[in-house]
């Protein structure tokens, strides 16, 4: 990808914890050596599951079946680490996934790798990435997980449109990000 000008997109979502810093830092290191010198985050598109709610526990309530679909498709290739063999076998098992011990949505938006609640929060989380990742020029962000209803989808898209993206538009003109 870095040979041939490809920017790499990773999830900062579907995994836990989040974007891993050591995923972003060997990009920088990989262009580097294609001769692409680059701030941290540069060429890159990090996504991250965003549900705009008004507030953090709404957002975890709302979106909580739309975790576990996608843990259901994600955990078997292997994105939600620690997961035990016999996590895996009882992810599939409606009867037995309740008292499995998986991963929840909770844990998932404490770690950072889910965001839930008001346009304010999600606009402070993204904040930090970019921060963090000063070369990060974009994001792809959205509730557009598996089985997620496609009315669900395109209010949440709409929400983001109205009420995070304009903070960042502001940022743009004014030449940060």
């Amino acid at each position: 990808m870095a040979k041939h000008g490809i920017k790499g997109v990773i999830g900062g979502g579907a995994v836990t914890g989040g974007a891993s810093e050591e995923v972003v830092v060997r990009w920088r290191e990989t262009l580097a050596r294609h001769g692409r010198e680059t701030e941290l985050g540069g060429d890159l598109v990090i996504g991250i599951p965003t549900y705009i709610a008004d507030t953090e526990a709404q957002g975890i309530k709302e979106c909580k079946q739309f975790f576990e679909e996608d843990m259901k498709m994600f955990a078997p290739l292997g994105f939600f680490r620690g997961m035990t063999d016999k996590q895996l076998a009882d992810l599939a098992d409606p009867k037995l996934a309740p008292t499995a011990g998986l991963p929840n949505i909770e844990d998932a938006v404490k770690a950072g790798s889910w965001l839930c609640g008001p346009p304010e929060r999600i606009i402070e989380r993204l904040m930090e990435l970019q921060d963090k990742y000063p070369g990060l020029k974009g994001v792809h962000v959205g509730c557009t997980r598996i089985g997620t209803p496609l009315d669900v989808m395109l209010e949440q898209l709409e929400r983001f449109a109205l009420e995070v993206m304009p903070k960042f538009k502001k940022q743009a003109a004014m030449g940060r990000g």
